[in-house]
């Protein structure tokens, strides 16, 4: 595990990638609970950054992969508690990792406590994908502190005012969602869809990284130029169904980046 966590150690880690980086997206505790420590190390051998996603059960912002999993998850037992306490014995991934989850579970599981346990773990940040600017005041006031993440999402609607000031309030990294669908299907990156990342990448003074239908090589290459990295999720699930080792697949998506 780095020496350091927190926000800074998300964005120099982006920042440090050769090519463009990779945050790798795995459900917590998929596909079961006794598989699920190798998934996260074979991931985190490969990943810029690694994203644990907390099973929840109204996914809103997923397709049918990550939901599907998630349900999974659930079924298999996994919570909050569960997560940080495997997290507390695997402080050797050798790269940032996240919480990606939806408001709910942290708000039961307590905002201040989960400050804690991210400290505790050296959890670096949250991506809560529910969590609309106007609210996300509570959890940024016990994150902020202790110099942790919280990594917020813009999407191709959202207005340039807006975008701003999501771009200007985000830590570690601004999301930038692809496609206006949840996630699990596969973007088209014509010139509009480019041209709306150059826009992000411009108002943003930390690394962009572009989510949601990302699931090949040849999407990765598209995008090389236009933003710093992307947020893998549905396609590396799919993979570890195909029982292929997660790393490798990472690997196979890796390109040097391409200035315009």
């Amino acid at each position: 595990m780095p020496d350091s966590f927190g926000s800074k150690t998300i964005s120099d880690a982006i920042r440090g990638a050769s090519g463009l980086a990779i945050c790798a997206y795995v459900p917590a505790g998929y596909p079961t609970l006794k598989s699920f420590p190798d998934v996260l190390v074979s991931v985190a051998r490969s990943a810029t950054v690694v994203e644990i996603g907390v099973p929840f059960t109204d996914p809103m912002a997923d397709g049918l992969t990550i939901q599907r999993a998630s349900h999974i998850a659930l079924r298999n037992g996994v919570t909050l508690e569960w997560i940080f306490e495997l997290l507390a014995g695997r402080r050797d991934l050798g790269v940032p990792h996240l919480l990606m989850g939806y408001y709910n579970p942290f708000l039961a599981f307590g905002l201040g406590r989960l400050a804690t346990a991210m400290v505790d773990t050296r959890t670096s940040g949250v991506i809560v994908p529910d969590l609309p600017l106007e609210e996300d005041a509570p959890i940024g006031e016990v994150l902020a502190p202790e110099g942790l993440a919280l990594v917020k999402l813009v999407t191709p609607t959202t207005a340039p005012d807006r975008l701003a000031r999501i771009a200007s309030s985000s830590s570690g990294f601004v999301y930038a969602v692809t496609m206006t669908a949840v996630t699990g299907g596969e973007v088209e990156l014509g010139a509009e869809e480019l041209a709306y990342l150059d826009r992000v990448r411009a108002a943003a003074s930390l690394p962009v990284m572009a989510g949601f239908g990302v699931r090949n090589r040849s999407q990765v290459e598209a995008l090389s130029g236009h933003v710093d990295g992307v947020v893998v999720g549905s396609a590396l699930i799919d993979a570890i169904d195909r029982g292929e080792d997660p790393g490798v697949f990472l690997d196979g998506l890796r390109v040097q980046e391409v200035p315009l």
